[in-house]
């Protein structure tokens, strides 16, 4: 690889509720894979094609939370089950709150970041080209970045 190639979701939704009790909390996610952003027309139309997305027959990513933990120093980590491209495997996140407050128009907002890795072609992306330098370009290994605002409901 020569460079790291950025991107973001454009589309997207989600629902948290925190329990009393941390482990009864939930969380859902879905993620329009068409709306995939890394500001480069020609590599996103390629990034929702079948090399990668494929985002007519699978159209959405989800996630969907299976486990909440607080460790005695109060690191959190949200387990879970991402799904891309019709596979389905458990990743961990974790998760460091940025803030709660209330926002200028009486919201009540809750804002952290999350992250993780995962291996693409453990989800059938499994694209890439040999660089004439040696190597590939595409890594294998792929970082989530996530920065939330909540808004209590």
């Amino acid at each position: 690889m020569v460079t790291k190639t950025r991107g973001k979701f454009d589309e997207f939704e989600g629902t948290i509720t925190v329990a009393e009790n941390i482990a009864d909390s939930k969380a859902e996610a879905t993620i329009k894979a068409a709306s995939i952003n890394t500001g480069n027309e020609d590599r996103d139309a390629h990034v929702r094609g079948d090399d990668f997305f494929s985002v007519e027959q699978y159209p959405e990513l989800t996630f969907s939370a299976t486990s909440f933990d607080v460790d005695e120093t109060g690191n959190v980590t949200v387990t879970g089950d991402l799904t891309i491209k019709g596979t389905t495997k458990p990743v961990t996140l974790n998760v460091e709150a940025e803030g709660l407050a209330e926002d200028p128009f009486g919201n009540t907002r809750f804002g952290f970041e999350a992250a993780t890795k995962i291996n693409r072609t453990d989800f059938g992306i499994d694209f890439n080209a040999p660089l004439k330098t040696g190597g590939v370009l595409v890594s294998e290994e792929i970082k989530i970045e996530l920065e939330i605002s909540a808004i209590k409901q």
